[in-house]
């Protein structure tokens, strides 16, 4: 078992420029897809990418199959709790950038060559996010979504321009640079679930500038969205949102598990699901990269 929290321990790590973070709690349904989209696009840059799962106390197969992969380092985080597993991650690794993925989301075509260049070109940027395509939903909901975003893209640039107020990060798809994130003291591991994202982008914005581009898609399960409804959902994340930007912190304290159950013997993996979303659905839902 490796520590559950702490620096590199590979030589791989201690030379990797990004480091995905991957938190996963009883996942064995969605763990392989998510590490296998990752896998896939980074198997030119093998040694500029450290990735680490941190086994969030997993009553399943979750850490069994993480370590089936190649490339993969998993670390246990024994206190449950989303915020507190990208944290251990976070001191699991040194790379001087931080790729918060979600164990139920997967990388669209070219994604890390988009962080890549974004960090490159700027040396202000502390975090950069894109939104997610809900690629269990159907062409209705992802219409749904798309409009959820164009309205949070428009609060977000008001928020910006006009209040200087933080930034828009997707949780289970930002990145964060080390620097900022030390600035800043890291994770706020006080936070349950809701909120996260947003106590990031307005504490990092103070020390950096937080991004927010479509072109940084990434799939995700809706499994959210389908158990507690667009509406709901929605509601629960623009209050905590704006609850945060105003000095409140969050006000949602709890959240409800939603995760699937595979049963035993079903395929785990994205590869061999016959559920692979497509590529040219990124095109669909958000434009040509």
């Amino acid at each position: 078992m490796e520590p559950r929290a702490g620096v590199a321990t590979n030589s791989r790590a201690k030379t990797a420029r990004l480091a995905f973070v991957v938190p996963a709690y009883n996942e064995e349904a969605l763990i392989g897809r998510c590490l296998e989209s990752i896998l896939r696009e980074t198997e030119d840059r093998t040694d500029d990418v450290d990735i680490v799962v941190v086994d969030n106390a997993s009553t399943d197969r979750t850490g069994a199959i993480a370590r089936s992969y190649p490339r993969v380092r998993v670390i246990e985080e024994p206190d449950k709790g989303l915020v507190k597993a990208r944290h251990a991650g976070y001191r699991a690794t040194d790379a001087p950038l931080i790729a918060n993925v979600d164990s139920d989301c997967s990388l669209t075509p070219g994604w890390v060559d988009t962080v890549f260049d974004a960090f490159d070109a700027d040396d202000d940027l502390a975090a950069l996010s894109g939104p997610f395509i809900y690629d269990d939903l159907g062409r209705f909901g992802r219409g749904l979504t798309r409009v959820w975003y164009a309205i949070g893209y428009a609060i977000y640039r008001i928020d910006t321009r006009v209040f200087g107020l933080g930034g828009m990060l997707q949780g289970g798809n930002f990145v964060v640079r080390r620097s900022a994130m030390e600035q800043i003291g890291g994770f706020d591991t006080s936070i349950e679930f809701y909120g996260e994202d947003s106590d990031v982008a307005y504490r990092i914005s103070k020390v950096g500038r937080v991004k927010w581009t479509f072109k940084l898609p990434a799939y995700s399960s809706a499994r959210r969205l389908k158990g507690e409804g667009f509406i709901a959902t929605g509601f629960r994340y623009t209050v905590n949102h704006f609850a945060i930007h105003f000095g409140r912190g969050p006000v949602t304290k709890t959240h409800r598990d939603l995760r699937p159950h595979a049963p035993p013997g079903e395929p785990d993996s994205l590869e061999t699901s016959g559920d692979r979303p497509r590529s040219n659905q990124v095109s669909a839902d958000y434009g040509s990269k």
